[in-house]
């Protein structure tokens, strides 16, 4: 079978699969429905194997369609056929410090740049939000889970990765180079702006950052400050818990987040008295590269009427996954749980809108552009800063509830 056929049928499969997954999802009620979809799919691989002008290659189809399955789920799952799960395995049995630096997601079919750490190898090579790995050490990233592309782009310190790049407002792919390093925990980035306003930027919700920004907010506080910017945008991963605990600095009543997913037993996280530090007002600086952690904080001040939330939609990744292993040697990445607001919205699925929207100078990331989000700073040249500014020294800044 020549490979544009073989691409067909693998197509076609996945389609076919994609079918089945909705018909099944609208109807998961009616046990009917969902064998009437099955047997489709059923009849149609039949057609595909015995009618076919070419015989397939049935375990190329079949592998096509459970990547496609998962793929049409969610950013954040995926299959693993035999072969890629001890790939895999191997990798991430691999206990060396070293690695990119980089937040990642699924966009187009492909690998996806969210946003890169400070200091890290992905930030040196100028990766951004928008970029698409097309490829990761020479394997394409078509059908490739996020956690298989976070083991190939981990390793012994000094190790060289070669990726291929689409660049914003760059039609073809370009070759790039990174060489893996060890990344500390980022530095909070701390300033004092006009008008006994402090600034505070979180890049990554590592262990212990709720620690260093407990005495951050402790030594405004003695410093004289008296309101709050806390940035987190260009903050896409780190500890779910750690973002909780942070949303518990701010507020001493009400909800944070809940956890839940079909099979979940819902986990509510709730605000804690004892732990509240910074009682006075605040605003939190958001964007398309905000996402995980950063959102359930965001979330609990913007719901709980803490503080405003000033930018653009998050990107909305917050959740969590489970690795279940299957009895022919793959696996799936399944995403089992998602996080909520205390408003109830679905973090994955909507992203957390600002409650003070400012237009960011280039176009959606959904889009390409041709030129990247300015990098966040504390300068009053940065329009969501300024406008988090007015909004502070506003009367409306008071806090509603505390």
């Amino acid at each position: 079978m020549s490979p544009l056929v073989k691409k067909i049928v693998v197509t076609l499969s996945v389609l076919i699969m994609v079918y089945v997954t909705a018909g099944y999802v609208l109807a998961r009620s009616s046990d009917d429905k969902a064998y009437r979809a099955l047997t489709a799919y059923s009849e149609v691989l039949d057609h595909i194997q015995n009618d076919y002008v070419d015989q397939p290659n049935i375990h190329s189809v079949t592998s096509g369609a459970l990547h496609g399955l998962l793929d049409s789920l969610d950013p954040q799952s995926g299959y693993m056929s035999p072969l890629e799960y001890s790939d895999y395995e191997k990798e991430s049995s691999n206990q060396s410090a070293g690695s990119a630096g980089l937040a990642l997601t699924k966009r187009f079919g492909y690998i996806s740049v969210i946003s890169s750490l400070p200091g890290s190898p992905a930030e040196k090579e100028g990766l951004r939000i928008g970029d698409i790995l097309e490829k990761i050490a020479g394997f394409t990233t078509a059908q490739m889970s996020v956690d298989q592309a976070q083991a190939l782009l981990s390793g012994a310190p000094g190790t060289v990765v070669t990726l291929s790049v689409v660049r914003r407002g760059k039609p073809e792919p370009q070759d790039a180079q990174i060489t893996l390093a060890k990344v500390p925990a980022p530095k909070l980035v701390e300033d004092h702006l006009q008008d006994g306003i402090a600034y505070l930027r979180v890049s990554e919700f590592s262990d212990g950052v709720t620690k260093q920004i407990h005495d951050s907010l402790a030594q405004f506080s003695h410093q004289g400050a008296r309101k709050l910017i806390l940035d987190l945008r260009d903050c896409s991963s780190g500890d779910d818990a750690e973002g909780i605990s942070t949303a518990q600095l701010f507020l001493s009543s009400g909800t944070i987040t809940t956890l839940k997913g079909q099979t979940v037993t819902p986990v509510v996280s709730s605000a804690d008295p004892s732990k509240v530090v910074w009682k006075l007002p605040m605003a939190v600086l958001i964007g398309n590269s905000t996402a995980g952690p950063a959102e359930i904080v965001a979330g609990a001040i913007a719901d709980n009427h803490r503080g405003e939330t000033v930018g653009d939609r998050t990107y909305g990744t917050a959740s969590m996954q489970k690795l279940i292993q299957l009895d022919d040697g793959s696996a799936l990445v399944l995403t089992v749980a998602n996080y909520y607001t205390p408003n109830a919205t679905e973090i994955p699925v909507q992203g957390i809108a600002p409650t003070d929207e400012v237009a960011p100078a280039t176009d959606n990331v959904a889009s390409v552009s041709d030129v990247y989000p300015p990098a966040p700073s504390s300068s009053l040249d940065d329009p969501v800063v300024k406008k988090a500014v007015d909004i502070l020294e506003s009367a409306s800044a008071q806090p509603k509830a505390a």
